[in-house]
């Protein structure tokens, strides 16, 4: 399990990345104001998602090393 921890860990990072440089693209690249509020409103959901993982996983590795 801390193995898996620890890689959820690491593609959460990863997904911040992505998170990032998505946002930057779609305001270098998109011209509608309404469709940068709609992308955006989706990226950050996304990213919110992958924190949530990551919440997951470090609860499930405290239990594993309290109980473990």
């Amino acid at each position: 399990m801390l193995e898996i921890a620890s890689r959820v860990n690491a593609l959460e990072r990863e997904a911040d990345h992505v998170h990032q440089d998505a946002i930057v693209e779609l305001f270098d690249q998109e011209t509608d104001p309404i469709a940068v509020i709609k992308w955006k409103e989706i990226f950050d959901f996304l990213e919110a998602a992958t924190d949530r993982c990551e919440d997951v996983a470090n609860l499930l590795e405290g239990i594993v090393v309290k109980h473990g």
